[in-house]
């Protein structure tokens, strides 16, 4: 079996000694940190002082106070983007900004113009052709070049306000000019609406002129055709054609409405008497006096009748009397209905030929409208010239007097107002002599003890062996067993204890059987490792998952070795089933860092079940205790979950001395329990941890039991 070469031992960097480095050294960086704090001080001091001065200007619409028009609506004061960021570039124009350097003689300050004094060593640079004569430049250029450099004009973020910084050597003239440049441009724009307006009233004058010649030509033409055509107006609306046909069309509908009333009041009558219906109901018929007169007369007749017919015979003359009077007076209401009816009748013959008269009336001016809509149509057209060019001439009017009250600079102010003016700064803001000196001095003290860093890491001294994982080299191409197949062997060895056997001692410190009970007791007596056999299967096998969290929560580095059959510890804490792990391992596929991957939920690391043959990991199940021991180089406490493994089992890898046996119990009784105890202690393990991730149990009925 070939080995492989031994490979560079993995470096750590000692911190501790960088720190120590810087330390020792400690007056060559504070004499670092010193001179550059001292030659910063200098410096500043040798620097001529700059002072900076602000003045801010809302731009927005603003209206003359008093204006010829004061029911005209407020004019719209939206800005967007382009507008401000225009108006900052107006600022900052050329021609402005030399009206400015005029009014403040800006080209007799040094400050704006020192090519005029050059150096000696510029004019010698000059002489041998290495820089340009400054003097070259016109005056005016060196100027507004210096000027720029010294303005800085910008519009605050979402709003309408522009700033103006302008910073001099002069903390007067720091304020002066953005004071200066703001109101040549207030003034720049009151001049630009002033001459706008001038130029509007000339233009104005003569248009007004021949609008208002055209205006009296329209009408005069409106008036002629309307007396030419008879088109006259009643009510400002309408001709006395359309009036006539509207009342009439108006009153045909009301005496149609009458005639078809009373035709059908009448056939209401017509059918009643007909069909032999009382026509009582009728409300022609209730509504005659006499018929109402009737009425109590034949009902006073048949109370009389009904009041003799209980002391009278039917022959009696009285009572035949009362029977002629009663007949006589339905005779004469029959008459009355028939009057109503006739009545009705008539009403409704009357509005028949009303409406008839009214219809040849309506259909004759008819005939005279359709000629009257074709001159009609003339007359609007004539209107609506008339009426544009009235509007017009209006509209022109309201410009001119409007115009005409802006005639003076202070009647048409700039689209824009000073917030707020520059004033003279009381402190230099470059250069800053405090936070340079710091920031320079912090400077030189990390440079400093960076160099002196490096210099330890280049010489070595700052370099320490790894304290993590070493990799042995025959271990790297070493086969081992895998966790099914250390499982399944297990398995296959039935347990031989004998109830006679005596019993190992229960080690739990106390009553609990919790997972977090033995993790605490794992930490406390400093256990390397620890041999996870869970009867009950995956069960167990989840409980000895949870016991790899704990111990990795409470800041030890634990290892989990999954060696079950089922791969439960893989499930739960492997990112994938697929991952490398013990099985290649063994098989001298992978070295013993490629199998070792974090817990997806904690801190703890797993060497997972893996992927390569079993029966090729099973044949070197020999060296997994050299691998454990390893293991316990790099980690405080290495885990190996053995799944449902008996004594003899797990005997084969691990060590009485330096491990820790832990049964996770669930739910076996107490002669099991006890069977279990027997065995581990026939293999030379006197003591167990008994741990159950459920309520605490102490399955022999006393925690220390023993033969």
């Amino acid at each position: 079996m070939s080995v492989s070469p031994m490979t560079q031992p993995d470096v750590d960097i000692d911190l501790g000694r960088l720190v120590k480095a810087v330390w020792e050294k400690r007056a060559l960086v504070a004499g670092l940190t010193a001179a550059a704090a001292g030659l910063a001080f200098i410096v500043t001091g040798m620097l001529n002082p700059l002072y900076k001065s602000e003045t801010r200007l809302l731009i927005e619409t603003r209206e003359p106070v008093y204006s010829s028009d004061q029911n005209q609506p407020a004019a719209d004061t939206t800005f967007d983007d382009r507008a401000v960021a225009s108006q900052v570039e107006i600022l900052r124009s050329t021609d402005l900004i030399k009206q400015v350097a005029r009014t403040l003689d800006l080209s007799s300050r040094e400050e704006f113009d020192p090519a005029a004094n050059p150096s000696a060593i510029s004019d010698l640079l000059v002489m041998l052709g290495l820089k340009k004569n400054p003097l070259d430049v016109p005056a005016e250029e060196r100027i507004l070049k210096e000027f720029y450099k010294k303005l800085d004009v910008y519009a605050v973020p979402e709003s309408r306000v522009i700033g103006i910084e302008f910073s001099s050597e002069d903390e007067a003239l720091a304020a002066q000019v953005p004071n200066a440049l703001v109101d040549a441009y207030l003034a720049s724009q009151s001049g630009a609406k002033l001459e706008s307006n001038t130029d509007a009233s000339a233009w104005l004058e003569p248009e007004i002129a021949k609008l208002r010649e055209k205006v009296r030509e329209s009408e005069s033409k409106v008036a002629e055709y309307r007396a030419r055509t008879g088109l006259l107006l009643v009510n400002q609306q309408d001709t006395i054609a359309a009036k006539q046909l509207s009342d009439i069309s108006t009153e045909l509908s009301r005496v149609r409405a009458e005639r078809a009333d009373s035709e059908a009041r009448a056939q209401s009558v017509r059918n009643a008497l007909e069909n032999g219906q009382a026509v009582d109901a009728v409300s022609d018929v209730l509504d005659s006096p006499v018929i109402q007169r009737l009425r109590e007369s034949e009902g006073n007749v048949r109370a009389q009748l009904a009041d003799l017919s209980t002391t009278l015979l039917e022959a009696h003359p009285r009572m035949k009397g009362l029977r002629a009077q009663l007949a006589d007076v339905e005779q004469q209401i029959l008459k009355e209905i028939r009057k109503v009816l006739s009545s009705l009748e008539s009403n409704a013959r009357v509005a028949r030929i009303r409406e008839q008269e009214l219809t040849a009336q309506l259909n004759q001016l008819k005939a005279g409208s359709a000629r009257e809509g074709e001159e009609a149509v003339e007359l609007r057209s004539l209107e609506r010239e008339a009426a544009a060019q009235r509007e017009l001439l209006e509209t022109y009017l309201g410009r001119y007097r409007e115009a005409a009250s802006r005639t003076e600079p202070k009647a048409l102010p700039a689209d824009a107002r000073v917030i707020s003016r520059a004033v003279p700064a009381s402190e230099a803001y470059f250069p800053k002599t405090g936070p340079i000196i710091v920031v320079s001095a912090l400077a030189a003290f990390l440079l400093s003890s960076i160099g002196v860093m490096l210099g330890e890491l280049f010489s070595g001294r700052a370099l320490r062996p790894s304290s993590g994982l070493v990799r042995d080299a025959s271990a790297d191409q070493a086969s081992a067993e895998t966790a099914a197949s250390a499982a399944s062997s297990a398995a296959s060895v039935q347990p031989s204890a004998q109830a006679t056997r005596p019993l190992p001692h229960i080690s739990n410190d106390a009553d609990d059987f919790s997972v977090e009970a033995v993790a605490e007791q794992l930490v406390t007596d400093v256990i390397p490792v620890a041999v996870c056999v869970s009867p009950e299967g995956d069960e167990g096998s989840a409980a000895a998952v949870m016991l790899a969290r704990t111990v990795a929560g409470d800041g030890l580095k634990t290892l989990l070795i999954d060696l079950t059959g089922s791969a439960c510890p893989t499930e739960l804490m492997a990112e994938s089933l697929r991952l490398p792990g013990l099985t290649d391992l063994m098989c001298g596929e992978i070295s013993i860092a490629d199998s070792i991957h974090p817990d997806r939920l904690s801190a703890a690391h797993i060497i997972p079940r893996g992927n390569s043959n079993a029966r090729r990991a099973m044949r070197a199940i020999d060296r997994l205790p050299m691998i454990i021991d390893a293991l316990t180089e790099a980690y405080d406490l290495v885990i190996v979950e053995c799944g449902a493994a008996d004594a003899a089992s797990v005997a084969r890898i691990a060590r009485a001395e330096r491990g820790e046996i832990v049964l996770s119990i669930l739910r076996s009784d107490e002669a099991e329990v006890a069977e279990l105890l027997a065995e581990f202690n026939a293999q030379g393990f006197a003591d167990v941890l008994l741990m159950t991730p459920g309520q605490p149990v102490s399955p022999l009925g006393n925690r220390s039991t023993a033969a």
